[in-house]
C-alpha cells in the first residue's frame, strides 16, 4: 500500500494543481455556461478540461482503479482502490466571478480515505492530507485551532442541493446563524474544510451533501488533529450516502452536539405548530 500511495501523492499533487490552473486562466473568461440539474447547479466548459486532463492522468497511471468523478460519473472498473475526483468545486462561484474555488483528488482503500488533495488556484494553496501522515498546505502542517468562547466561533455549513429547502434544515441553519459569531456558506466546500484544518474557523455543520468533494477534505481536518463525528456525537469512518456531521477540534465535541441536538429539537417543534 505504501507504494501505491507515494506515486499517488506525487501524481495526485501535480494534475491537481495542472487541473486548477485550467480554472485560474479561464476565470472571467470562459465560454460556455449550462445549467446542469433542477437545484440551480451550474457546469461550464472548465468543468470538463480540468476533468478531462485529472481522469487521463489517474487512468494512465493507475489503469486498474476505479474512479468515480462529478461529471463523467464511474469508469466501470471494480477495484478496492477508488479515486474521486471534482474538478471544480465551486462553479457556481466560479461562474459569477467569486475567486473561491478549487479542484480536489481523493483517493480511498476499502472505502476509507488514505490520499486528499485539493489545490486552490487563485491564492496558489496546494493542500496535501494523507492516512497518518498529516495535513499541510504549500509544505507547512496544519492543527485546527481551539477556541473556548463559543459565542465567537465562526461555522460553515454545507448543505445537499436536493435538501436545500428542507424545512429541518433551513430552521437548523437559522438556529446556528444566531447562535455563533458568524454562519458562512461558501459554496465550495472542500475549501470550508480546509480552513478549518489550518484553524481559521471553528467547525463545520454538513447536512445530507455526499459527493466527489467530500472525503478530501474530511481527511484534511482529521490529519489536522480534529474530529468528524455524526449528528449523535459518533465517529464517522467509511463512506455513507446521506451524510449529517460535523467537524470541530475534539475538545468542542459536547458543544457542537448539544448545538445541533439543540437546533433540530426547536426546528421539530416550530415545524409540528405550523
Amino acid at each position: 500500500m505504501e507504494d501505491i500511495l507515494n506515486k499517488a501523492r506525487i501524481v495526485a499533487s501535480k494534475v491537481v494543481v495542472d487541473a486548477g490552473n485550467i480554472a485560474k486562466e479561464r476565470f472571467d473568461n470562459f465560454t460556455s455556461l449550462d445549467e446542469k440539474d433542477d437545484y440551480g447547479d451550474l457546469i461550464t466548459e472548465v468543468d470538463h478540461l480540468a476533468e478531462d486532463l485529472i481522469l487521463d492522468v489517474l487512468t494512465s497511471a493507475f489503469p486498474n482503479h476505479k474512479i468515480h468523478s462529478e461529471e463523467a460519473g464511474d469508469n466501470g472498473l471494480q477495484s478496492e482502490w477508488l479515486w474521486q475526483v471534482d474538478p471544480l468545486d465551486g462553479t457556481n462561484n466560479f461562474a459569477i466571478g467569486f475567486p473561491v474555488f478549487s479542484s480536489s483528488i481523493t483517493l480511498l482503500y476499502k472505502h476509507e480515505p488514505i490520499l486528499g488533495v485539493i489545490y486552490e488556484p487563485m491564492v496558489d494553496r496546494l493542500f496535501i492530507s494523507s492516512l497518518n501522515g498529516g495535513s499541510f498546505c504549500n509544505d507547512v502542517e496544519l492543527r485546527i485551532k481551539k477556541r473556548d468562547n463559543p459565542k465567537k466561533f465562526t461555522i460553515a455549513w454545507i448543505q445537499g442541493h436536493r435538501v436545500q429547502n428542507e424545512e429541518k434544515a433551513v430552521k437548523l441553519r437559522q438556529y446556528i446563524d444566531v447562535n455563533c459569531k458568524r454562519m458562512m456558506r461558501l459554496w465550495a466546500p472542500t475549501l470550508q474544510w480546509c480552513m478549518l484544518a489550518k484553524g481559521d474557523i471553528d467547525g463545520i455543520i454538513l447536512y445530507n451533501s455526499e459527493g466527489d468533494d467530500l472525503y478530501s477534505g474530511i481527511l484534511m481536518v482529521k490529519e489536522a488533529g480534529g474530529i468528524v463525528i455524526d449528528f449523535q456525537g459518533n465517529d464517522f469512518t467509511g463512506m455513507n450516502n446521506e451524510p449529517y456531521l460535523i467537524a470541530c477540534h475534539p475538545d468542542n465535541k459536547d458543544y457542537f452536539v448539544n448545538m445541533v441536538s439543540e437546533g433540530l429539537s426547536q426546528a421539530r417543534a416550530l415545524i409540528h405548530t405550523v
